[in-house]
């Protein structure tokens, strides 16, 4: 009985919060967000992640993250561009540059947690090479590695 609860209480939250556009959600960002996936590569990174959280194969949140690019990890960063105070992840474009991995913000740190499989809202998350989904991640890491750099 309460199964069938909590189903129908999923379903009015779901049809209560309509899904925000991209536009929307671009006028959200923060200062920092630069270089910005397009609403294309946003997607393709969206399904990267999913297909990366199924087999395990992701790095989640500042911590974690930041420990295994020091140690050498190789993989896409994607970072979140509504995470706010910015002084949470600031200091990771910095390392991604310096280990020259390619990193892109998204609009939605919302989106990018619910992909990865978890309720919570995730700031970062680093996709590891997998030959899974391998022509998905070079598609993505080519067109992020094409993406302007900030000043």
């Amino acid at each position: 009985m309460t199964k069938v609860k909590k189903e129908k209480v999923e379903a009015e939250e779901a049809a209560g919060a309509p899904e925000k556009s991209y536009q929307e959600l671009i006028a959200n960002l923060n200062a920092i967000a630069q270089p910005l996936a397009s609403k294309k590569l946003s997607k393709k990174l969206y399904k990267c992640v999913k297909k990366a959280a199924k087999l395990k194969n992701i790095r989640r949140g500042v911590k974690e993250v930041q420990k295994f690019i020091n140690k050498g990890e190789k993989g896409l960063v994607v970072l979140a561009g509504d995470t706010l105070p910015i002084d949470v992840y600031c200091h990771l474009p910095v390392l991604c540059e310096d280990r020259n991995l390619p990193y892109a913000y998204i609009p939605s740190k919302v989106d990018l947690g619910s992909s990865a499989g978890s309720k919570r809202p995730t700031c970062v998350i680093l996709i590891k090479p997998h030959q899974d989904y391998q022509e998905a991640y070079d598609e993505c890491a080519d067109e992020m590695s094409s993406l302007p750099k900030p000043l």
